[in-house]
């Protein structure tokens, strides 16, 4: 029957040979099972294997376009409101609510890295004296890498400037913003001829893209994730195999190399 070279011990150089159904062969073929199977069960059990999301953190190009909707409630009767907007088509809606406000605007570049990081805006509504905001609602449009105004500035109809609506166009959207970590803080007793102001300062922060990874990011997650367990059982498997082969657990043919064979021989 034809030997096969099993193992070779790295330090002696001592190479121990069998036949191919021998025992030993059987024997061999076992621990490379528990080498190489249980670490791929262990990845895979430990829900660590296959990567099916992931995530990058990318500093947005955010930009105010300078469109503005704006909407003072001033009492709870249904016409008690002052509005104003960048649109003329909206305003032309308004008639006697119509109220044109005071708006100066600054976007800031801190760490001048040619990339918007903050908005400083602030909004002076006109009132008389007996006027008072009880409520406001204000829209401010950005560009978030590609712009689609969900506001359409053409339109005649009062339908398209209806908040609910504008809303529910923008949710429908793929990809979103949210002002999110709001602090609001509502300050009263103006004087009688002071106007009602809206100081607001508006973060770009890094946002945290989530994806679905593709087929070969997957394979280097799961390769990276099985080898880190693979290198312990290949370390402690190879020092079962020395013990097995130099104490002849399992029955092989000791084969010397030739310079020990001739020390041996002298």
């Amino acid at each position: 029957m034809a030997q096969l070279e099993l193992f070779s011990h790295p330090g002696p150089g001592v190479r121990y040979r069998a036949g191919l159904c021998s025992t030993a062969a059987l024997g061999l073929l076992l621990l490379w099972a528990l080498t190489y199977l249980p670490p791929l069960l262990m990845a895979y059990r430990s829900q660590g294997l296959w990567l099916k999301q992931s995530t990058y953190m990318e500093q947005p190009t955010v930009q105010f376009q300078y469109e503005v909707l704006l909407v003072a409630m001033t009492g709870a009767d249904p016409g008690s409101f002052l509005a104003w907007s960048t649109f003329p088509a909206f305003n032309r809606l308004q008639e006697d609510q119509l109220r044109v406000p005071l708006i100066s605007t600054r976007e800031e570049d801190k760490n001048h890295d040619g990339k918007m990081d903050q908005l400083h805006f602030k909004l002076e509504l006109p009132l008389q004296s007996t006027e008072q905001v009880l409520a406001v609602q204000l829209i401010l449009t950005f560009s978030y890498q590609l712009h689609v105004s969900v506001i359409n500035g053409t339109s005649p109809f009062s339908s398209d400037y209806d908040l609910t609506n504008i809303i529910a166009a923008y949710q429908d959207r793929n990809i979103t913003t949210v002002l999110s970590d709001s602090n609001l803080v509502w300050l009263v007793g103006r004087a009688a001829d002071a106007p009602f102001v809206i100081n607001a300062t508006i973060r770009y922060p890094v946002e945290v893209i989530l994806y679905q990874p593709g087929f070969w990011e997957m394979i280097k997650f799961a390769w990276i994730q099985y080898v880190s367990i693979l290198l312990i059982f290949l370390w402690v498997f190879d020092r079962i195999k020395i013990f097995v082969f130099q104490n002849q657990v399992l029955t092989t043919i000791p084969v010397l190399p030739v310079s020990s064979y001739k020390q041996h021989q002298s």
